[in-house]
């Protein structure tokens, strides 16, 4: 395990976008197959390979780089390490970050999954405060740790070990019809 940590390190260093994109598709996906297989409990063979695809996709064109843009552009907002310095990255993320991109994600899932324009903004009308409420529950202490001790080019990584909870949890609320 320590061995595929240096090699995973290794890698961030030298393409650290391509490792992060790459991190965050592989995670969403993981999330999905645990949305399908635990949460749903489908079994193998009444698996939705499709929709771990797609959540994949949205993982590595939404996930990875947004998220991955948005750590850069934070830390040129609040510059420093300190504590305030990471309640202040928490709160924007939290108040500002957050409700949009999670709105984004569900609403993209739901395109993606043939929804119609109604049907999606119906979908979004009954999960996203719920999605919210939970996204609250979740992440305010887990990104308090990562802006106060995890340098940039590992705080998606970091979100992303969380976020396989996570991915799992939105994974089966943007897919529950």
């Amino acid at each position: 395990m320590a061995g595929v940590w240096r090699s995973y390190q290794a890698l961030m260093t030298k393409h650290p976008w391509s490792v992060q994109i790459l991190t965050a598709g592989s995670l969403v996906g993981v999330g999905d197959v645990i949305s399908q297989q635990l949460i749903e409990r489908r079994g193998l063979a009444n698996h939705n390979g499709l929709r771990t695809a797609r959540m994949m996709a949205i993982g590595f064109c939404l996930v990875g780089p947004v998220v991955g843009g948005w750590y850069k552009v934070l830390d040129r907002l609040v510059v420093g390490g300190s504590k305030s310095d990471a309640m202040k990255k928490m709160l924007l993320d939290q108040l500002v970050f957050a409700p949009c991109f999670l709105g984004a994600f569900l609403g993209l899932s739901g395109a993606l999954s043939g929804l119609s324009a109604e049907q999606n903004a119906a979908k979004l009308k009954r999960d996203y405060t719920d999605a919210l409420i939970s996204n609250y529950y979740l992440w305010p202490p887990v990104q308090i740790a990562n802006f106060y001790f995890v340098p940039l080019h590992h705080r998606l990584a970091v979100v992303q070990v969380v976020a396989v909870a996570w991915n799992s949890y939105l994974s089966w609320k943007a897919n529950k019809m």
